[in-house]
């Protein structure tokens, strides 16, 4: 199933085509793998993660929206909770 092409410039360059970005994920900075296989090249996403997976994996729920007052009321209770004497 052909996705896209390239076309490789003088320097050796290739675009990776946007469809082929979005279907792997691809951003600036992402590594990709070539194989050999036969009389095939087969690219591939390396084996790292971006953060944004490495989040959804530890927290597969987004939180629950909180108003300012929330949060502002959150962060007292934790600094009295820890910097109370006793």
């Amino acid at each position: 199933m052909k996705v896209a092409q390239s076309r490789i410039t003088g320097q050796g360059q290739i675009s990776v085509p946007a469809e082929v970005r979005k279907r792997l994920g691809l951003g600036p900075g992402s590594i990709l793998e070539w194989d050999v296989e036969d009389d095939q090249v087969v690219v591939r996403r390396a084996g790292r993660y971006s953060f944004e997976e490495i989040h959804r994996a530890l927290f597969p729920r987004k939180p629950k929206a909180r108003s300012l007052q929330d949060i502002e009321e959150g962060i007292r209770r934790h600094i009295r909770k820890r910097h109370a004497r006793g």
